[in-house]
């Protein structure tokens, strides 16, 4: 075994030589950049690439533009006055106008109530959308059966909501098979039908600008007959017969009644604790104060 690990004086230098050359080697692998500078483009699949990703970005940005649809400007709200880039006091004067019971009927009439700018009128008026007998005055004076959703009317001349049906519902702008027939089944889920119009806002679907739209053609005019509750008097058991009222909200009515010694108005409810107050119309149809 010994003669197997004895080395010659020339044998380690060699041992020892070939140990520095492999670490020079390691070295130079490590600390020295063999790659070359020259970098070689092509520049016309470079372009084509470019090009490519442009196109690309297009799209992605028309993507995600938010969509215009035509609408009628008269049901403008807040948020979408505020989508379209109308500012606070703008959309106030176009509310201010409709409350009084007008009518925009044109985009300079539109211009000339809100005062936008010329162009944002520009940009937002291509979608304007008037019904018929406001573009075409002569064509509407044959009525063909359709109903007017911007020509307002008195409680005589509106249907019955309670005796309507899906297919005259079908007639107001944004109501379809599924909405109507929807209204009338949660019409009929209640003997005798709709107490009043603010039940409406139960109906899954309906935005205001539609309930707006249809009550100025249907009303209850036929209510269902029901017999009111004394908020002062009222038991747990008798609150929460009443719709969106369960019993961890009637219990808490009645604790705040206890302490506020009866309520003095029935908007009070809407300081009670987790009291839904979105639906405060709808309940204020069961109740009374005595």
């Amino acid at each position: 075994m010994k003669s197997h690990f004895t080395f010659t004086k020339e044998q380690r230098k060699g041992i020892l030589f070939l140990l520095l050359i492999i670490v020079l080697c390691q070295c130079a692998y490590f600390f020295i950049d063999f790659a070359s500078n020259d970098i070689v483009i092509n520049k016309e699949e470079l372009a084509r690439f470019q090009e490519e990703i442009d196109s690309l970005k297009k799209i992605e940005i028309e993507a995600r533009k938010p969509k215009v649809f035509p609408f009628n400007p008269n049901y403008i709200t807040d948020y979408k006055g505020a989508n379209l880039g109308m500012s606070t006091e703008e959309i106030d004067r176009l509310i201010t106008f409709r409350n009084h019971g007008n009518w925009i009927n044109s985009a300079e009439q539109f211009q000339q109530v809100t005062k936008v700018s010329d162009s944002l009128l520009n940009i937002i008026a291509p979608y304007f959308k008037f019904p018929d007998w406001v573009l075409n005055p002569v064509r509407a004076s044959s009525w063909n059966g359709e109903i007017n959703e911007n020509r307002p009317r008195t409680f005589a001349q509106k249907q019955d909501l309670n005796k309507v049906t899906a297919l005259q519902l079908q007639k107001i702008s944004g109501i379809g098979a599924i909405l109507s027939e929807r209204i009338i089944k949660y019409r009929n889920k209640f003997i005798g039908g709709f107490i009043a119009d603010e039940q409406l806002q139960d109906v899954y679907g309906l935005t205001p600008e539609v309930i707006e739209q249809l009550t100025n053609e249907f009303t209850v005019k036929t209510p269902r007959q029901i017999k009111k509750i004394n908020l002062n008097k009222a038991t747990v058991d008798e609150l929460v017969t009443i719709q969106h009222i369960d019993y961890e909200i009637a219990h808490n009515i009645v604790e705040q009644r206890v302490l506020r010694e009866g309520f003095e108005s029935i908007n009070d409810l809407t300081k009670v604790k987790d009291f839904p107050s979105n639906k405060l119309e709808i309940i204020k149809l069961y109740l009374l104060l005595e």
